[in-house]
């Protein structure tokens, strides 16, 4: 009889937690970025065609041109109004290990540019800008990024008399809180928020409260190292709206594939396949019931 009774199983033993060495956790501002992945594709109507061209190891320059329609507001939210419109925009780059500057001018008068300097080990100094021929549609940010041992703290000024600070904590190996709280002195306006991420090698799940009314959940499931499923949850309690969306990221040997559904009845896809080396085929699609809109694009890349 002794015989025929299993042996107990032994326990596995807990994996202790050293408190005093726990991992830097990313930005604030950057805590849903796995789910913008399949959440948000880079859907757009009409053509594109993009040509980069590397100079040297560091320095690049861009061509892009773009056909297509452009929206513009309307008094009833259902109705989209579309004018046709083109432009080209020329870019420079310069990317070295400690310093990053992105550059681009448009045929429209637009100047966009990006900064990113390495100021020390820890400290980082961003800073984005643009720069229009309409009144009061110029606008600037730069922001500080100290990144500590177990936390990341941020300080942001912009134009307008903007102020922003966050901060967020590594309370455990997956688990890691923050806050922001900002204010907009032209505008009179300020808020407070807070946040939750958890993240393992399978999964990433956050949570996001504001002062302003909205409430963002969001969930990635990593079924594998190509395939992604994400799901987010937006609610404003303030305006009452609530929107919720499913989205997917495949990642094949030759292209990958984005899309999401939300609650409105907007769905969308965005497809970039590689024809060759340095010849990229990209496909866009949206179709919104609601509205009764419609957006077909493709285009071409040329360059890495």
């Amino acid at each position: 009889m002794a015989s025929l009774v299993p042996p107990a199983a032994t326990p596995k033993p807990t994996e202790k937690v050293d408190y005093m060495n726990l991992p830097c956790p990313i930005p604030y501002e950057e805590i849903h970025r796995e789910a913008l992945m399949s959440l948000k594709p880079e859907v757009f109507e009409g053509f594109r065609f993009d040509f980069n061209k590397g100079m040297n190891q560091n320095f690049s320059l861009s061509h892009s041109v773009f056909m297509g329609p452009t929206e513009v507001p309307s008094q009833d939210p259902k109705t989209v109004i579309k004018v046709p419109t083109s432009h080209y925009e020329f870019g420079a780059n310069f990317i070295d290990p400690k310093l990053m500057l992105i550059g681009r001018v448009l045929t429209d008068g637009r100047v966009n540019a990006r900064l990113k300097c390495d100021l020390s080990e820890n400290l980082t100094l961003k800073g984005n800008a643009q720069l229009t021929n309409e009144q009061h549609m110029s606008h600037g940010m730069a922001t500080f990024d100290y990144k500590g041992r177990d936390f990341r703290s941020q300080f942001q000024l912009g134009n307008g008399t903007l102020l922003g600070a966050s901060y967020i904590q590594s309370l455990t190996p997956h688990l890691s809180l923050g806050g922001e709280v900002f204010w907009a002195g032209q505008a009179r306006k300020s808020g407070l928020g807070y946040a939750a991420r958890y993240n393992t090698d399978k999964m990433v799940a956050t949570a996001q409260v504001a002062s302003t009314g909205m409430v963002a959940l969001s969930y990635v499931q990593k079924l594998s190292e190509k395939v992604s499923l994400a799901t987010d949850f937006m609610y404003n309690y303030m305006s009452k709206e609530v929107t919720a969306s499913f989205g997917y990221d495949y990642i094949l040997r030759q292209c990958r594939l984005r899309g999401k559904i939300d609650s409105n009845g907007c769905s969308s896809a965005y497809l970039e396949e590689r024809l060759n080396m340095g010849l990229n085929f990209i496909l866009s699609a949206e179709l919104d019931h609601m509205k009764k809109d419609y957006k077909f694009g493709f285009g071409l890349t040329v360059g890495e």
